[in-house]
């Protein structure tokens, strides 16, 4: 059987997008509530596409964008993270109609070492973008992030 490419992956969106009940307390308090949306890949990829040169946003800003979007408490952290991997990896696959990938960064500005080329890939296209990068311990941030979030529309 063969292996489906991070495109094939991209496009299949199954019967998302879907909104949970969520019913246990913890979750509802972890959550911020009972409904929590489970997006399809293609939702982060389109996304992604709009954070012009310069800009950056982060997966959490895309999550609670999305929610917004389709009237949910929250967006699934977990799948959110699968799927703007298969984004990136996706990208690379293409010869064109690349998604910019590298500028959706991680909580708190941390840059994904997930993404093709890792780290020090991901440096490298933010570095020529103009953005600086900081090592905090084992981790890396773009400097002053939340200054170079790009304001996402319609929400």
């Amino acid at each position: 059987m063969a292996t489906e490419t991070f495109n094939q992956k991209l496009q299949d969106s199954k019967d998302l997008p879907k909104i949970s009940e969520l019913t246990d307390p913890k979750a509802i308090s972890r959550y911020g509530g009972t409904k929590l949306l489970i997006a399809p890949a293609l939702a982060y990829d389109e996304i992604m596409k709009k954070i012009p040169e310069g800009k950056i946003v982060t997966s959490d800003y895309i999550r609670a964008y999305l929610a917004k979007v389709y009237g949910a408490d929250n967006t699934c952290p977990l799948t959110a993270g699968i799927f703007i991997n298969i984004v990136a990896k996706a990208s690379e696959e293409r010869e064109e109609d690349e998604t910019p990938y590298w500028r959706t960064l991680k909580k708190d500005g941390e840059l994904n070492e997930k993404y093709p080329g890792g780290i020090a890939g991901q440096r490298c296209r933010l570095e020529a973008e103009g953005h600086t990068i900081v090592q905090k311990g084992k981790k890396y941030f773009v400097k002053d992030y939340q200054d170079k979030v790009y304001a996402l529309k319609n929400a």
